[in-house]
């Protein structure tokens, strides 16, 4: 037992060094979601519910872009792992055209949807606030997509720190332009929820125009995407990263409609549910970033191991990947159940007597989510780091099938009988979420098991 597990923890340096740039990218987003949250949430409880309800749909929209741009990942580094620097190359530039286009079909896609917002039965003033909202934050697709193309590529060849960089920048930029648009400080008028969109426009621009100077002058790229010319499309490669993109696609959808589902549904409850399951969500997602980091690092090691066709090493590495996760969502879970009384409060103003009445309401239900959440850590960690290691295998569409499964006919039901039809509300709701997620976590790590033994005996 005690070999076994020295064998998982002596890859915890490595696991960590690849990771870490990548959690900081992405609880840098998170961390921006965070102080718009709390920057809107000083204006009122409707505000920060027009929030959670444009990025329903700005976020199913933007599952469906970073699931697919996943599969130049493992695509890259099976490349780099066998050292097939053409057919690196190849899938560069072939994605990063896949991913221009979605960026752009996907934009459309949700200013089309701004109108199905009046026919959701949601609260009238959250509505009125959502819909400016959602436009801007649906415009910001475009960059954000084309970005993730560069960022998967970099992650491929295991450099993770890019993107981190690009994040940062782009935060930073976004934490400034939100302060000024919001409250209309200085020359800026007072835009609201409006005014965060707005910012985030800006900051993914930036964080685009980073990332793509960064890889085309620093010559740990320069083997794969410098001195390119342009050459005829190869509709085969169109197809292969199609295949592998399109169930990763889905994955990542289902799982974001599945929480965006819990928006919808909480919406029926009103604007005081909505903006507790808002706080909940936007808490847990920064602790769930942790998972998603260790989640390509298992996608990189698995997809290298893959590529030396080492099938021993690839499951000690995934097994050490696991491991790791667990014990960060084992003390998340901790963190969460021991402050749950408290998390809420940052995000409220509680000095305001207009608005007393229903921030107490808001922290109450919140408090008893962050009790679930506080549970579900653990489920939702592991099936995002066992998704991962599959992506790095390249098995996608059984995958796909689990995550439909587990989150649109087990966990959502669950969660409109619990939440709607019983007194529970959204207790109900996010009872529902733990139980999608751990039936997802289970699935998956069988079917790891399951591929891992058919590949030791090929």
């Amino acid at each position: 037992m005690i070999s076994a597990l020295s064998l998982y923890t002596k890859e915890f340096r490595y696991n960590l060094k690849l990771a870490y740039p990548v959690i900081i990218g992405l609880l840098g987003h998170t961390f921006v979601q965070l102080i718009d949250n709390i920057m809107v949430g000083q204006l009122g409880t409707a505000e920060l519910a027009a929030v959670s309800l444009g990025n329903s749909f700005f976020f199913v929209a933007m599952s469906l872009g970073i699931g697919f741009s996943t599969a130049i990942t493992p695509l890259i580094a099976e490349a780099d792992g066998s050292n097939d620097v053409s057919s690196g190359r190849k899938v560069f530039i072939h994605g990063l055209m896949l991913c221009f286009f979605l960026g752009i079909l996907l934009a459309f896609g949700v200013l089309l949807c701004k109108p199905l917002l009046y026919n959701m039965g949601q609260p009238e003033e959250v509505v009125e606030l959502a819909y400016p909202y959602l436009q801007w934050v649906g415009i910001s697709l475009i960059p954000l997509i084309f970005f993730q193309g560069f960022k998967q590529f970099s992650d491929g060849l295991s450099y993770t720190r890019p993107a981190m960089y690009a994040t940062l920048i782009g935060n930073s930029i976004n934490v400034v332009l939100n302060y000024f648009l919001i409250f209309g400080i200085w020359i800026f008028p007072k835009m609201g929820p409006e005014g965060a969109a707005i910012g985030s426009l800006f900051a993914r621009f930036a964080m685009l125009l980073f990332i793509s100077f960064y890889i085309r002058f620093n010559q740990n790229y320069k083997a794969f995407a410098q001195n390119i010319s342009f050459q005829k499309p190869h509709l085969n490669l169109f197809r292969k990263i199609f295949k592998l993109g399109f169930p990763s696609a889905l994955q990542m959808f289902f799982e974001v409609l599945f929480f965006t589902v819990a928006v919808w549904l909480s919406g029926f409850l009103g604007k005081n549910p909505q903006a507790a399951n808002q706080i909940a969500l936007n808490l847990s997602s920064m602790t769930f970033m942790f998972a998603m980091g260790l989640g390509v690092t298992a996608m990189i090691r698995v997809g290298n191991q893959k590529g030396r066709k080492n099938i021993i090493r690839l499951r000690d590495i995934a097994h050490s990947i696991f491991l790791l996760i667990l014990i960060f969502d084992v003390i998340f879970c901790l963190f969460f159940l021991l402050l749950n009384q408290f998390l809420p409060w940052i995000y409220l103003d509680g000095n305001n007597p207009q608005e007393f009445n229903n921030v107490s309401e808001v922290v109450e239900i919140a408090s008893t989510l962050l009790i679930i959440s506080g549970f579900f850590q653990i489920s939702d960690g592991l099936q995002a780091v066992i998704l991962g290691a599959l992506r790095g295998l390249q098995d996608v569409n059984i995958p796909a099938l689990i995550t439909f499964f587990s989150y649109g006919i087990f966990g959502i039901p669950i969660s409109y009988l619990l939440g709607i039809c019983t007194d529970l509300g959204a207790t109900g709701i996010w009872i529902g979420l733990l139980s999608g997620l751990t039936a997802s976590a289970l699935l998956l790590f069988t079917r790891f098991r399951y591929i891992t033994n058919k590949l030791k005996f090929d």
